[in-house]
């Protein structure tokens, strides 16, 4: 088979990973792969696994890109991929406009890959007219269906994305080195009950009901320091500031540190006691939680969305209904009295899992099923 996978850029993310890690699987099982995006730093990595990659600026949300449309055409022709699978809204688009310029009998499938919530309306409805559609969770399956009735049921696949246990062993532990200046540089969590919110700085992701859970359990006598990892965008630099605010009204202020953005979450998740995901919208899948769940660590979030879907398979101890800022604090106390661990992760939540079956979407498309 020769698959094309187009999505904006390639640069970090979830769908950027994804991209990669079905172009490796393509390579590894003698397909050819190729990828158009407007590029990015991954450009070198998905080069260096094999595939192909076609810079097109297809990444702009704006009319210009349907600019595009004929010149995308143009690489569909000569390329002559028996698939495109699209992975956004605005490239699925171009790529949809420049199939219908095509000879429906020798133009290439096309397919889809849903990774979010997007907003219903027509411009993403174009996430759900490949010959298959590719849910990244059972809720986003339950989206399509609901928002878009059109969408044939039978024509959806369930494939959620997959951590590769190789990268995030069960009991993972850092190396010598890296606890040494860890410790070294984070004095304050010296015996303390470490707990871990990771997420990029934003109203979304929680940060306001993580620090109301730490000041929960320190006032039932519980040693705890929060972490806060993750990103801040420059327009979000406010925001950042009333977390800070937040903290201070709490009078939390030792026991709340904002790590930024770190390289090495996968590290600090080992030497962290509890780790959590408290999104107040839902998350299509999540795959943070599901690394901390790789390595063993208990999990505890808003149990709804693709989180929920992991909680119920693996840690139902960590379930806590949407804003429950007490439910937090017990759940927290219950699994650090208990020492509760995660069940082992396996399929489908692994990479190999998801690959393969998406390598079967594929097949199921080019044999005409």
């Amino acid at each position: 088979m020769k698959i094309l996978q187009i999505l904006p850029e390639l640069n970090a993310g979830g769908v950027e990973r994804g991209t990669l890690e079905i172009a490796s699987a393509l390579v590894e099982a003698g397909h050819e792969s190729a990828v158009v995006s407007n590029g990015g730093r991954l450009v070198p990595a998905l080069e260096a696994a094999g595939s192909r990659h076609l810079a097109l600026p297809v990444h702009r949300k704006s009319f210009s890109s349907l600019l595009q449309v004929s010149r995308l055409r143009r690489i569909f022709e000569k390329e002559k991929p028996d698939i495109v699978h699209a992975r956004s809204r605005v490239p699925a688009w171009i790529a949809w406009l420049a199939l219908r310029g095509m000879d429906a009998k020798t133009r290439p499938h096309f397919m889809t890959t849903v990774h979010g919530f997007y907003s219903i309306n027509f411009y993403s409805a174009i996430m759900t007219r490949g010959e298959r559609v590719i849910a990244v969770s059972e809720c986003i399956r339950d989206y399509i269906t609901v928002n878009y009735p059109r969408t044939p049921a039978e024509m959806i696949r369930v494939i959620p994305r997959g951590v590769a246990l190789e990268e995030s062993p069960r009991g993972f532990k850092p190396d010598a080195t890296w606890l040494k200046t860890w410790t070294e540089a984070q004095p304050q969590l010296a015996n303390k009950t470490v707990l871990l919110l990771p997420g990029r700085i934003t109203r979304l992701k929680g940060h306001e009901d993580f620090f109301a859970m730490i000041a929960g359990l320190k006032a039932a006598g519980v040693p705890a320091h929060g972490l806060v990892v993750g990103d801040t965008h420059p327009k979000k630099k406010a925001y950042l500031g009333e977390l800070r605010a937040a903290v201070s009204r709490l009078g939390l202020e030792g026991d709340v540190t904002f790590l930024g953005h770190r390289g090495d979450i996968r590290e600090i998740m080992a030497v962290s006691d509890v780790v959590y995901c408290l999104s107040v919208q839902p998350e299509s899948f999540g795959r943070t939680t599901l690394e901390a769940f790789a390595i063993g660590k208990p999990v505890v979030g808003y149990d709804h969305g693709g989180v929920a879907e992991q909680l119920r398979a693996l840690f139902p101890a960590g379930a806590v209904p949407l804003r429950d800022i007490p439910g937090l604090v017990r759940a927290t106390r219950v699994i650090l009295n208990t020492k509760a661990v995660p069940g082992v992760v396996g399929s489908p939540f692994t990479r190999e899992a998801m690959c393969a079956a998406t390598l079967a979407v594929y097949h199921e498309l080019t044999a005409g099923g």
